[in-house]
Parts: structure tokens; C-alpha cells; sequence
């Protein structure tokens, strides 16, 4: 439970507070190919920033899930979905740097947040774990709650 506990920790602290690198090349089109005015950049990267809290909250959701279960082989399932989406964490933060911005400062935030909603989930057990979504209004409620930190 110690090695668990510990893995958990360094997961949280690995996302919230370095910088990721993609397995795989982030499919885009070339830099050159976008030109984009001062206001359309300050505006994409406001909305990226956004996706790049929801990679965060992914991570935390499938770390929070991987410390609850008792499973095995769920929680592998768990830690290799995470895995896999540490390619869009990575991508998002290299398209804001790209944008000349940066990734919200409330990262350990939500990053909280997302744990607590995951960790109670999988506590509930397995299956409200695996059937646990994140309905389109807390999705509304995040991108609007992230827009106007933003501003």
C-alpha cells in the first residue's frame, strides 16, 4: 500500500509540476502554415489552455482510479490510459509555448479537484469507476471556470 501510496504521490507531482514529453510527434500542421494575429493567438491560447487543464484532470482521474482500485488488472488498465494520454498533456504544453503563453497557474487545483472526483469514484467500486463520465455540464462549468481565471 506504501508503494501505492507513494507512485500516487509522485504521479500528481510529475504532472502538475514538469514538463511533459510526447512518445509520439504531436499531429499538426507545420508552424509556418498558421499565422495568426495577436488577438487570435492571445484567444487560442486561452482555449488551449483549457484542453491542457482537462489532460491534467485526465491524469488525475486515471491516477486517483488506479490508487482506489483493488484490481490488478484494472488498475493497470488505469495507469496505461494515463500513460497514453501524457501525448496530449505534452502536446497542449508545446502548443502554448509556441503561442508565447503558459499553462494555468491553478494546475494543482484542478488537478486536486479531479483526484477527489476520481478517488471517490473508485471507491464506489469497479464498476461506477469504469462507468464514471464527466457530464457536459461540469465540462461547461470547467471550460467557463478556466476561461475567466484567465482573463
Amino acid at each position: 500500500m506504501i508503494d501505492r501510496f507513494l507512485t500516487t504521490v509522485d504521479a500528481a507531482l510529475r504532472t502538475v509540476f514538469t514538463t511533459h514529453r510526447a512518445e509520439q510527434p504531436c499531429p499538426t500542421v507545420a508552424a509556418d502554415a498558421t499565422d495568426l494575429t495577436d488577438a487570435e493567438k492571445r484567444e487560442a491560447a486561452a482555449l488551449m489552455r483549457v484542453n491542457h487543464v482537462g489532460e491534467v484532470c485526465a491524469q488525475a482521474l486515471y491516477t486517483a482510479q488506479a490508487f482506489a482500485t483493488d484490481n490488478e488488472a484494472l488498475r493497470a488498465h488505469f495507469i496505461r490510459a494515463g500513460a497514453e494520454e501524457t501525448n496530449h498533456l505534452a502536446w497542449t504544453e508545446q502548443r502554448l509555448k509556441e503561442l508565447g503563453d503558459r499553462t494555468s497557474l491553478l494546475n494543482p487545483l484542478w488537478y486536486a479537484g479531479a483526484f477527489g472526483i476520481g478517488l471517490v469514484a473508485g471507491k464506489l467500486g469497479d464498476k461506477v469507476s469504469l462507468g464514471f463520465v464527466v457530464t457536459p455540464a461540469l465540462l461547461a462549468l470547467a471550460w467557463w471556470l478556466a476561461n475567466w481565471v484567465t482573463r
